[in-house]
This record gives C-alpha cells, structure tokens and sequence, in this order.
C-alpha cells in the first residue's frame, strides 16, 4: 500500500508548474479587451481546471498523462493573450476561429481531470484545501475560491462535497457578494438543485441549507425557479431528514412570496406535503413556523385556500394549537386567525370546532404562557369572535370577560393595554357585555385607567365607561363608590389641565343624573362650579345640556341658577 500511494518525482513538479502557468495565465485574461466574451468563457474553463489540478495535487501520478496535452494547450493559450493584448493578430475571424478552438481543448481537458476523478482516485484524504479569502479580498480570489468550491462538489468523494457544501453555507451567510458569484459560476446552481435529491441526507441538508440563503434575495429566486427547484424541495418535505425539511420549508417560505411560485408548489403537491408535516405527531416548532408561513402564502390564492380547508387544515391547526411548544402554539394561532380573516364560513368553522375554546384555555392565568403567547391569543380571540354576537355569546359563557379583568389588573403593560383595548371593543359589542363587563368589577378599572399616561389609554378608558353607564345595572353599581364619581369630577376640574376627553366624561355624567342617587352625588360634589365654567367655554353643548339637567326640579336651588341660555 505504501508504494501505492507513492508518487513519481517527476508528477508533482509538473502539476504544479501547470497550475502556475494556468494562474498567470488567467490574470493575464483579465488584462485583455477584445473578444471579451469569449475571453470571459476561456477564462472560467481556465479556473476550472486550476481547481481541478490543486484538488488533485497530492494524488499528481494519477493526473500525470494529462499533463502534455494540457500544457502544450496552455501554451498556445498564453500566445493567443499575448497577441490578444499587444492587438498582434491578423484579424478578428481568425482570432476568433482559434480561441474557439482553445476553448474546445480546454473543456476536453477539464472533462479528462472530472472523469479521472469520478472513478474514485480524488478523495478528501489527497484533496488540498485552497484557503479562504480574507475579508476586502478582490472579487477575483473570491471567484476562484467559489470555483474551487464547485469543482469538489462536482468530482470529489462524499467527504469533499459535503465539507465543500459546509464552506459554501459559511461564505454566503457572511459575504453576499459569495451569492452572486455562486449564481454567476456555470451550472453551480443547477448542482445544488441536483443535490437536493441526492440519498446521501448529509449532502441533501447542507444543500437545502445554501440554497435557503440563495432564496432570500428576490433577484436570485428567478434562477432558482428557472434550476427547477421547487420539485426537489417538495421532494425533501416528504421524505428528508429534519434538518433537511427545515431548510427546504425556508426556501419555499421565501419563494412563496412572489405569488407566480404559488400555483408551481401547489402543482408539486406542496399542499399536501406541508399538511401531513403537521399532522405529523413528531413535528418540531422550528419547522411548523416556517410552515404556517408557506402555507399563508398558499392560501392567498382562493382555490388553493379551498383545497387546504377540505384537506382538514383548521382541525389540523386547531389541535396544534393545544401543543405543549409555545413555538407551536404561537405559529399555529397566527395561521387560524390567517385562514379565517375575512372568511365567514372557515371563522364559523373554527367556531365549530372548538377553536375558541382551546384559544380561551390558553389564555387561562394558570398557565404560564409567555407574553407574547398571550398576545397572539388575544388577538385571535378579538378577530375571530366579535364579528359575530352568537360569538360573543360564546365567549362570554366561557368566562372570557374574567380572564381579561385577570390581565388588565396583573398583566404587564403589553399585555395589560391590549386586554384593555379587546375590552374596550367587547363593550362595543352588545349590551349583553356591557353587563358582563360590569358584573366582573371592570368599572373600577376603566376609572383608574382614566389617570393614564397614555392619550389613547385615557379615551378608551373612558369611552368604554362612557357605554357601560348607559345600562341601568351599570349606573347604579357605579354610583354606589362615591370614589368612582369624584375622580370624574375631578378630571373634568379645570386645575387638571385638558383632560382631552371630556366629551365622554360628560357623557358618562350625563348617565348618571339618570340615576337619583348618581345625580345627588354630583350636585353635592363641590365640582358643580367647574362643570358650570367649562359650559361656558364650551364650544359644544354637552356641557350646558349638563347643567340643564343638574339644575331641574329639586336640584335648582342648589345651583347658582346663572344658566338660562
């Protein structure tokens, strides 16, 4: 075996020689400005075949009957620059005809080292590394480093390829000027579309890993689509690694953007490959994600949404919203509340199927669900229920009205003012609300919310309360705290500033001189002066209907009686 592996002398000196000269020559190629475009073909050959050579240094004997033919053609490539650069040629056909000709040998020799190294003799054991660039380096090394990238994928043994593929993902994530020369370099990208079929799952995962990045930039995708990509990426949701689902659903989340791929997934069969992923007992939140994602996209196309809801996707859905992984839980919530949006059959649908009540169960206090989990359910909960009364009706018998009062006392502040704002757009739902609402003890927060920082906090607040006084019940619970009033009064005082939203104030006290008792409490309140100035400068007339309706009957006497207007 050692005799084997051990090289002629003579082998290694001239692979090396030939590799330099295909290195000056190729710097000299780029000196050259005419016949451009085939200097350009010529020179991608040369830089093929220069990787080609280095993969193959330490393994030189077996390349060594190449070498005469490949140097006496370098050579006559090296004359055709030089002639090239000097303009010393005697004319432009002939110039042409002969690096045609140049090109020719030049494929034929690269094609000799591919099928030298197909047969096994280049394997990552002999194969030399060509370093990485370093950053600032120039686009030329850049290239043949992507050059020799390509060529180890091409020719080398399983190790090569997969560890080349690992250096490829590691450029392009860091550098994306390393995307564009993958797309510029010959087939690259059409390797890496094969490779997604590839048995060998290593080499299937590190390949979806690169192209995913390829993905994310909207002036590649167009290759991608045109390499015949979305085949092989369908392919690996049915049957590859976990890993390599991962990264084909992230490409296919990228691609899926542009509506014109949509209908190409669809055709593949990617509906139902995304579905029985998530049917799947074993499925991961990093991959449900992305998923959901796609299947968003998918379902902007009506036809393709139809598909999806007659192949069970919200019971689908719905039961991972029940999952135990809050990445889950979240991905699976937010494409409920997708699917439904605008869609009355499909949110009576998921109303049918229990959706609400498995939304409810995870805004339940005692579970210790992350904020954000919080959030999304809300909303959900928000968008697919008060379109509807029934759905109210619903919502209220499942106790959803203490849950909120639960979150805008104790919640953090995100989620604090969002269950306000749901409560504030539940109150407008019914009236039958409106009595939850205050049977749970939400008055007394929407007064203490009145002292807000927020402007927009401070209106809803009162807007909110300024319709729930309205039902009988409410006004007279309200008025039973004299706290509740004076700290109306006392926003309205013109000490406090603008209140900025007195308009509802006033309509919330306007409700309560409805109430015998509501109204005693304000005349004897001391802040009747106030309320008599501000009607004054009024613009509107709340105000001095206010003080019309404080001054009647038995309360006349008690005012100064100045308001006759």
């Amino acid at each position: 075996m050692a005799d084997e592996e051990r090289e002629p002398t003579t082998a290694g000196p001239r692979l090396r020689r030939a590799v330099e000269l295909i290195s000056s020559l190729i710097s000299l190629s780029l000196l050259i400005r005419v016949f451009a475009g085939k200097w350009q073909l010529i020179r991608n050959k040369l830089e093929e075949l220069h990787s080609g050579l280095i993969a193959g240094e330490n393994q030189s004997s077996t390349l060594s009957g190449e070498f005469p033919a490949i140097m006496g053609t370098v050579e006559e490539c090296h004359d055709l620059a030089r002639r090239c650069l000097d303009l010393s040629y005697s004319g432009k056909l002939l110039m042409q005809s002969d690096l045609d000709v140049t090109l020719g040998k030049l494929e034929v020799h690269v094609k000799k080292v591919s099928d030298i190294y197909k047969k096994g003799f280049l394997t990552h054991r002999y194969a030399v590394v060509v370093s990485r660039p370093g950053l600032g380096a120039c686009k030329e090394d850049m290239r043949f480093y992507i050059r020799d990238l390509f060529t180890r994928m091409k020719v080398g043994d399983l190790g090569m390829k997969k560890q080349a593929l690992i250096n490829l993902h590691e450029v392009v994530v860091e550098d994306d000027k390393y995307v564009k020369l993958v797309v510029e370099v010959g087939d690259f990208v059409h390797v890496l579309v094969d490779f997604l079929a590839s048995p060998e799952i290593e080499i299937l995962e590190e390949s979806a890993k690169v192209v995913s990045v390829i993905s994310g930039f909207d002036s590649y995708k167009g290759v991608l689509i045109g390499a015949g990509v979305i085949g092989p990426l369908i392919r690996v949701l049915e049957c590859g690694s976990e890993s390599g689902k991962v990264g084909a659903v992230r490409c296919l989340l990228k691609l899926t953007e542009n509506s014109d791929n949509v209908w190409s997934v669809s055709a593949h069969g990617g509906v139902t490959a995304l579905l029985k992923i998530c049917d799947s007992v074993d499925c991961k939140g990093e991959l449900v994600g992305p998923v959901c994602g796609v299947l968003r996209n998918l379902g902007g196309v009506e036809e393709i949404k139809r598909f999806m809801v007659e192949e069970g996707v919200v019971s689908t859905f719905i039961r991972l919203a029940r999952s135990k992984d809050e990445a889950i839980q979240v991905s699976s919530v937010e494409f409920i509340q997708s699917i439904a949006s605008g869609d009355e059959s499909v949110r009576q649908m998921v109303i049918r199927e229990g959706g609400i009540r498995v939304l409810l169960c995870l805004l339940d206090p005692k579970w210790t669900y992350s904020s954000k989990t919080r959030e999304v359910v809300m909303r959900a909960i928000e968008n697919l229920s008060f379109p509807s009364s029934s759905s109210v009706s619903i919502l209220l018998s499942y106790g959803f009205v203490d849950q909120l009062l639960y979150y805008v006392r104790n919640g953090e502040v995100s989620i604090q003012e969002l269950a306000l704002k749901v409560a504030f757009r539940l109150c407008g739902t019914s009236e039958e609300a409106k009595k939850a609402l205050g049977d749970a003890g939400f008055m007394a927060e929407l007064v203490r919310f009145l002292n807000a920082k927020s402007f927009e906090v401070r209106e809803m607040a009162a807007e909110a309360l300024s319709g729930m006084v309205m039902v009988s019940k409410n006004r007279k619970k309200f008025v039973q705290d004299d706290h509740n009033i004076a700290l109306l009064l006392q926003r309205l005082d013109p000490k406090e500033g603008n209140p900025g939203n007195k308009k509802f104030l006033i309509s919330i006290l306007m409700s309560l001189t409805s109430c015998n008792s509501g109204r005693k409490k304000i005349v004897s309140s001391g802040y009747v002066k106030s309320i008599e100035k501000l009607a004054e400068a009024e613009v509107s007339s709340d105000a001095k209907r206010l003080v019309r309706k404080l001054s009647t009957n038995r309360f006349r006497s008690m005012l100064s009686g100045i308001w006759h207007s």
